[in-house]
């Protein structure tokens, strides 16, 4: 054999196994073999040294002129790999309307951490790029962004506009035209030879009660669902149509099945309960990093930056971190075992652990009682302290009616409702805590309430009653961890201050996700580290609105109107206000549980609206428009539960999906629609967190998108439907004069151009205008294609200065306005909550139980209130399934060629000792089983996880996407049953067995995240 050749198969051996090598990586293998012995797959390369790369994007000339390769540019574009979203470059063959590569944007903070000014002419940046200063300038980008842009071409991908031709989800399709598209969703008709539906037209009644029972549910148009996968910069333009159009209060994305459960918790501590604040570590200045449910430049967001920021931290810096998770991550090896470390965890018990670190602070004197005693605004400000919190506010105890919320002055006729009472740290006396002084931490006391005795007690106090209701061994006996170990985490956060930070994100998305990520979170709020340089930094966000701006209005227009009603999903509602409750206490019945759980404190959950649709709880839907989003693969169960009633046209009579792809939902739609890719449409973005700099990404068309072009020169895609959609119906706010500028003047809304060319003007006039782009800014990075479309849209003092947003692909501050000495520039200004009152005055719908305020451990529950394990005992179900992110697939990226040859399919991780008992040897095909499903794959037996677990990384097992063929006009499309391989972990998502009335899969029993860590489960061999 070859010695190069038998060495690749050494290699394969030690990573994957004997078994699961020859069965899943002989093909990519080879492959790679003889590209290493003989050019890509035994075809000669172009050069004997740089083998089939292409030609430099650009050249630099020994008097330092750059100059760009012929007939090509490089253009500022935004990733859509994951959900960070960074800002990339995109080389472009402008003959052949292809992207030929992908790089970083240098101008954008989450490809640069270093970013140039943005005022850097063009040419300056694209010439830093090159040479020794390219090492300290690279902009970069990770696997997934640099392969993606292979989907522009994909085989799989949709160009034309389908109708389904048989049953839902037969894969059976006719393509039709734009007019007959809009003809037959608006006006409905016997459309499938199946009976009657509703068209949209029908649908918006914004006048009748959709159940004159209960009025509280709205009109009929709430009848219409209409979701996306997440705000990828175009939010604003469908929620223009969603809320303030058509009318209905139904929107919703991805969020409840991603990382909802961290985004509660977060917001429970940062009191922001509406958009869910969360907060990242400062990398640049933080000395302790301890990361659970996350692993930096792994998982977590933002992906790709903090992967950099934590490579020079730990190599150029001080910094040392912990990834507690049950499996070992990428993020810690050998070769960085110095200053990273892996702690193991049974899955879905980082409460336990979360609670134990509190007990160990408070014990320990680790908590940061200065920081803690000021109850306000005015005493941070005295005290010097980054940000304030409520461990000082006094908690209204049961059996009060209103226990849980804080004492006021209004109670003790000392001032009005809207200020709280603490103790005064030196006198004792009750004060108001916007008093400019410290409070007393450790209170329990009994005021009297309108000649009612009252036991109150100070949050930190509730705090601590949580913590001590178990022992450091019980802790240590739930999670797995030892008791030495959480020791030394506590040591070292005590050590560190506010230097130390505790992260999270999406492994959050446990059986008590939200209580865990509110108790792991609330580990920063003792630290006194939020604000602080080198502690948890919130994002800095977007440089300005770019819908509401100083040259156009994007939100309001004539016939604006307001959603009403309640959303599908029962959240940001009281059930306590509900009709049903009335009704049961007007009849002398217990009104709990209800029907089904009721979210009073979260956004609007997809993990509930399909279920409560099919059910008819609150209403049923009429028709769902579903942008890019994919519940049936990213919920656990709901392939099994909802997708089989979704085929049912009864249940749900008109889909229509808009995607540039067939995925696992989309396949059971009435009509998709071809959408735009990333590289041809339109979108403005921030950054979600950890960015410490104002930014806002701006992405536009650098190809000319491969979908039907339209009369008015748009494209088919999401805007033109929205848009003609809309006009056909005479819906206000799109059409003629739906856009007002600074100056009271009018303009139409028929292109997508028509939007966010003139969020672009508002993006480059806030504030401070940004400077003219200069002609070779524009045309290096060919926004100069955008120019004659720019001179018909914007007035002419805004066309080059939206060219120059375009032609750096955003806007973006300087670096150095991140911090202000030893803060935060960007802070946080709410009060950060101990205890959070919304949540504790709070009534579990299914319970009736009063719900705790702050950190608690429940441990992993059903909707009833009753533990996992009582349904499905560790004797019959030994092991609990947990999920972890991939460095190279995405849930959508399984069709890009490059990364699924490197990285094909995922094995099922086990460890020794659980192999051994059940017989299981390395590389053997394994069934692993759930009471909700089962899956089969190769086993990969190891070390690096906990025991008792069974792991599957993300990304895998898809039945769509091109992994089956769908017939249009009779013809077969494009399929490779290859996209299929591997396991996906939500197949083995269970039903929630307490949900007796309006049934759903396993949630989340108080956020109505799903559930996909530590589902019960068993292993054996095949």
């Amino acid at each position: 054999m070859d010695k190069k050749r038998r060495t690749l198969l050494q290699a394969g051996m030690i990573a994957g196994g004997t078994g699961a090598f020859a069965l899943g990586y002989a093909d990519p293998v080879n492959k790679a073999v003889k590209g290493l012995l003989n050019g890509t797959s035994g075809v000669p390369t172009n050069d004997a040294i740089a083998g089939n790369a292409l030609q430099p994007e650009f050249m630099i000339a020994p008097n330092g002129e750059l100059t760009m390769a012929e007939h090509q540019v490089v253009s500022p574009v935004q990733c859509f790999g994951c959900w960070t979203q960074c800002g990339l470059r995109a080389r472009v063959d402008t003959q052949g309307n292809k992207v030929l590569r992908i790089a970083g944007n240098p101008y954008h903070p989450l490809s640069n951490p270093k970013a140039p000014a943005q005022e850097t002419p063009v040419r300056q940046v694209f010439t830093q790029l090159a040479g020794e200063a390219g090492l300290e300038h690279r902009s970069t980008a990770c696997a997934r962004g640099a392969a993606l842009g292979e989907q522009l071409q994909s085989p799989y991908r949709l160009t034309r506009i389908l109708k389904r031709a048989g049953k839902r989800g037969e894969g059976k399709w006719q393509s039709i035209g734009f007019e007959q598209l809009l003809q037959e969703v608006v006006e409905g008709g016997d459309l499938f030879g199946e009976g009657h539906v509703d068209g949209l037209r029908a649908i918006r009644d914004l006048n009748t009660p959709v159940d004159a029972d209960n009025p509280e549910f709205g009109p009929r148009a709430n009848q219409l669902l209409v979701t996306n996968a997440g705000d990828e910069g175009r939010d604003s333009f469908l929620k223009r149509f969603v809320f303030n159009s058509f009318g209905t209060r139904n929107f919703g994305h991805h969020g409840s099945y991603c990382g909802f459960g961290f985004r509660a918790g977060s917001g429970a501590v940062f009191n922001d309960l509406k958009k869910f604040a969360h907060g990242k570590p400062d990398w640049d200045h933080a000395r302790f990093v301890l990361c659970i449910g996350t692993s930096p430049a792994q998982a977590g967001n933002p992906f790709k930056r903090q992967g950099r920021q934590l490579a020079h931290a730990r190599s150029e810096g001080g910094l040392d971190y912990v990834v507690v998770a049950p499996t070992l991550p990428n993020s810690i090896s050998r070769q960085n075992e110095e200053r990273g470390r892996w702690v193991p965890i049974k899955p879905a018990t980082d409460d336990a652990l979360a609670l134990a670190l509190i007990r160990w602070l408070m014990e320990n004197d680790g908590i940061n009682q200065p920081y803690l005693a000021q109850p306000g605004p005015a005493a941070q400000a005295a005290a010097g302290e980054p940000s304030h919190s409520n461990a000082t506010h006094l908690v209204i105890q049961a059996p009060h009616p209103q226990a849980g919320r804080f004492l006021t002055a209004a109670d003790l006729d000392m001032g009005d409702a809207d200020t709280q009472l603490v103790v005064d740290a030196e006198s004792g006396e009750l004060m108001p805590h916007t008093s400019a002084r410290p409070a007393a931490l450790w209170v329990e006391r009994t005021v009297t309430i309108k000649g009612v005795p009252v036991q109150v007690t100070s949050s930190l106090q509730c705090l601590k009653r949580s913590a001590l209701q178990k022992s450091l061994t019980d802790y240590s006996q739930d999670c797995g961890v030892p008791v030495n170990i959480i020791e030394g985490l506590g040591r070292e956060l005590k050590r560190h201050g506010r230097q130390a930070v505790v992260d999270a994100h999406g492994g959050m998305m446990s059986g008590n996700a939200f209580y865990t990520a509110f108790a792991v979170l609330t580990l920063n709020t003792l630290l006194g580290n939020i604000n602080a340089r080198g502690g948890l930094a919130p994002g800095a966000g977007g440089v300005s609105s770019v819908e509401k701006g100083p040259r156009y209005d994007l939100v309001n227009f004539d016939g604006k109107i307001a959603p009403k009603g309640l959303f599908l999903s029962r959240n940001r509602f009281a059930y306590e206000n509900s009709s049903e409750y009335k009704r049961k206490l007007a009849a002398g019945e217990s009104p709990y549980p209800a029907r089904a759980p009721w979210f009073s404190f979260s956004a609007p959950l997809l993990t509930e609206h399909l279920a409560a649709a099919f059910s008819g709880y609150p209403y049923r839907l009429k028709a769902w428009i579903s942008h890019m989003t994919n519940p049936l693969y990213g919920i656990g169960g709901a392939q099994h539960f909802l997708g089989e009633q979704l085929k049912d046209p009864a249940k749900l009579p008109l889909f229509i999906a808009v995607d540039g792809f067939i995925n696992e939902t989309t396949a059971l739609a009435d009509y998709i629609v071809p959408d735009t890719l990333a590289y041809e449409s339109w979108g403005f973005t921030k950054p979600w967190g950890g960015v410490p700099q104002k930014t806002t990404t701006a992405r536009w068309p650098v190809v000319t998108p491969a979908t039907p072009q339209l009369p008015n020169g748009d494209h088919v895609g999401l805007e033109s439907f929205i848009i003609n959609l809309a006009k056909r119906m005479a819906l206000p706010g799109f059409g003629d004069n739906a856009i007002s500028d600074h100056q009271g003047k009018r303009h139409g809304l028929h292109r997508s151009s028509d939007f966010y060319l003139r969020a672009a003007a508002n993006l480059a006039f806030a504030g401070q205008p940004v400077p003219d782009a200069s002609a070779d800014d524009l045309l290096l990075t060919n926004a100069a294609r955008l120019m004659p479309l720019i001179g018909e849209t914007l007035a002419p003092e805004e066309r080059r200065k939206a060219g120059f947003i375009l032609s750096r692909g955003g806007r973006f501050a300087p670096f150095e306005q991140g911090w202000e000495g030893e803060l935060m520039k960007n802070r946080v200004a709410n009060t950060l909550c101990i205890w959070n009152p919304t949540i504790g005055s709070s009534i579990h719908s299914m319970t009736g139980e009063k719900l705790p305020g702050c950190a608690t451990q429940f441990g992993a529950r059903f909707a009833d209130g009753s533990p996992m394990r009582d349904h499905y005992p560790e004797s019959q179900w030994p092991l609990l399934v947990t999920s972890y992110k991939s460095h190279l697939m995405s849930s959508s990226s399984i069709g890009a060629e490059r990364l699924r040859m490197i990285h094909p399919e995922n094995p099922i991780s086990i460890n020794r000792r659980d192999a051994e008992r059940a017989g299981i040897q390395h590389g053997q095909p394994v069934r692993l089983l759930t009471p909700g499903g089962r899956v089969e794959g190769i086993a990969l037996v190891r070390d690096g996880i906990v025991e008792g677990a069974v792991a599957i990384e993300h990304g895998y097992g898809h039945t769509e996407l091109g992994a089956r063929a769908h017939l249009v006009d009779g013809e077969p499309m494009a399929a490779n049953p290859r996209l299929g391989a591997g396991v996906n972990l939500n197949d083995l998502g269970l039903m929630d067995p307490t949900r007796k009335e309006v049934a759903n899969v396993w949630l989340d029993w108080t956020s109505g995240a799903a559930v996909r860590q530590g589902l019960p489960a068993r292993i054996e061999a095949v």
